[in-house]
């Protein structure tokens, strides 16, 4: 039971861990800031998987699986391999947790500046743009290329 309890726990922890990559999406930080603006043409556009590297899951899968683990056997050698044992499966539980909860899918656009440097954004789906599109690229803490 105290299983199932620590795994639901890690999970609803990790859920939040997702943040939201998409161009239209903006944290309190980000705002108020000044961007350079630059107008460029999409020279192609390909979906890719996006994933956190947080840690949170793999640490949080260690100390649950560590508390659980000591609980194993009758004496403190037990006790202590059963921890190390539970800590290190729990890290692996918790990192693949991470993974499969945070995972999202995001367009990567290859885009060539008026200036004729072509470069590279990666974001969420929210906004999608065709190739040959005329865009506008926000270079700021957090680069996006939206529609003109």
């Amino acid at each position: 039971m105290n299983k199932i309890l620590g795994m639901a726990s890690l999970a609803l922890l990790l859920s939040g861990c997702a943040d939201n990559i998409n161009s239209d999406h903006y944290y309190t930080n980000q705002t108020g800031k000044v961007s350079t603006v630059a107008q460029c043409t999409v020279l192609s556009v390909r979906q890719v998987g996006v994933n956190s590297d947080s840690g949170a899951g793999t640490l949080i899968g260690g100390v649950a699986g560590g508390v659980a683990g000591s609980t194993i056997g009758g004496g403190s050698t037990a006790h202590t391999l059963g921890a190390v044992g539970g800590a290190l499966l729990g890290g692996l539980v918790g990192d693949a947790a991470e993974r499969g909860l945070t995972s999202q899918t995001g367009l990567e656009y290859i885009v060539k500046l008026d200036n004729g440097q072509v470069i590279s954004i990666t974001q969420g789906t929210g906004q999608a743009l065709g190739i040959g599109q005329r865009c506008l690229v926000l270079f700021g803490s957090t680069n996006r290329v939206i529609a003109q």
